[in-house]
């Protein structure tokens, strides 16, 4: 196989000295406790095919692809490896030779026909029966928030409504995260961010709004790579937190989950906790693992996709830390469902985004 992007990062795979700091947080190894599967030993497994000491042959594709890329690796890590970059190239490495799953290769032939990753045929506009025009502030829904998480897109929008904003929707297309996670070029992601950017352009947006913690990372960190954005990129409860929000009393005990695109990726922690702190009788505690430390859902890089069981325990040990709250907040559809998929049958807990607690709790001004 070639190995041409992790060529590029080989001095970070000499940076790895095997401590095992990693496994303490590693969200795959607590479930599949095999070393291939925590980060030193995805490193061990890069350099092998760096090196041509080892084949990419079944058994090490899938530990490569058992990674939700949430980093915390990196912050535990004593000497700051970015263990996602090298993991997410050698991904690119195996699928420029033509090495990948059923599952995300279908994943992506969905993403370039039809514009999103769940084979949907209908378009946003479609869907939420909204034409683009201009407008100061726009919405980009996400394909999670308006294909399978539709009750967030329509809070978010109720929410605009409620507060009396000139806003508009979006003729888009997948942000791309889902192609940049499992390896596809910078190719790939770069005609999604065209065709998004030119979609934004045309309505003169000054200020673009997110519901998705990987929507909101694409923009923020990859797209400049390709382009200068001329607006602002802002997850909706970043400028919720800078509103004047007529919200009702609550009564409840609630926790929140941050989400790791928006958490250790975007270093996002306040914006959220402003907004539930602005709720009247509403009582706030925090998880064992919170902010920088917060474990992960589960349900990213792929993994979902790929490996449902193990995404699933992973959620599994993630709801087990709200268990004393009656609501588990988090601010991204990804993770409102995979930790949905970790509530024991028997839990009265409730998982839930953020914009639909406020759209529920804001009243009309």
């Amino acid at each position: 196989m070639r190995t041409d992007n992790l060529d590029k990062w080989k001095k970070e795979l000499i940076n790895c000295t095997q401590c095992g700091f990693c496994k303490d947080v590693c969200p795959i190894f607590a479930d599949v406790e095999w070393d291939s599967s925590v980060a030193r030993g995805k490193m061990a497994l890069c350099y092998g095919l760096y090196s041509g000491d080892i084949e990419p042959d079944e058994s090490v594709v899938e530990r490569l692809y058992q990674c939700t890329t949430c980093a915390d690796c990196t912050r535990r890590c004593p000497s700051s490896t970015d263990v996602v970059g090298v993991v997410e190239a050698i991904r690119k490495d195996l699928v420029a030779s033509d090495i990948m799953s059923p599952t995300h290769r279908k994943i992506s032939e969905s993403i370039a026909m039809l514009g999103n990753p769940f084979g949907e045929e209908k378009s946003r506009i479609e869907i939420f029966g909204e034409r683009p025009h201009n407008a100061k502030i726009a919405y980009f829904t996400g394909c999670s928030a308006a294909y399978r998480n539709k009750e967030i897109a329509e809070a978010g929008i109720s929410i605009l409504k409620k507060l009396g904003v000139d806003y508009t929707l979006l003729d888009e297309v997948c942000c791309g995260s889902v192609l940049g996670r499992l390896g596809f070029s910078d190719d790939n992601i770069k005609r999604q961010a065209e065709v998004n950017v030119k979609a934004i352009e045309a309505t003169c947006a000054e200020i673009v709004l997110f519901s998705c913690a990987g929507c909101l990372r694409m923009f923020r960190k990859e797209y400049p790579q390709f382009m200068e954005l001329p607006f602002k990129a802002l997850h909706f409860i970043e400028w919720l937190s800078e509103q004047e929000l007529p919200l009702k009393p609550y009564g409840k005990t609630v926790t929140y989950h941050d989400p790791c695109h928006i958490g250790r990726h975007l270093g996002i922690y306040d914006a959220p906790r402003d907004v539930i702190n602005n709720i009247p009788d509403i009582e706030f505690v925090e998880m064992a693992d919170s902010r920088e430390s917060a474990r992960c859902c589960g349900g990213g890089g792929g993994v979902r996709a790929q490996f449902p069981e193990i995404s699933g325990n992973i959620a599994s040990k993630r709801v087990d830390q709200a268990e004393f709250a009656d609501v588990l907040l988090t601010t991204c559809p990804f993770c409102v469902n995979n930790l949905a998929l970790g509530i024991d049958e028997e839990s009265d807990l409730v998982v839930k985004d953020l914009l639909e607690l406020v759209d529920e709790l804001l009243e009309d001004i």
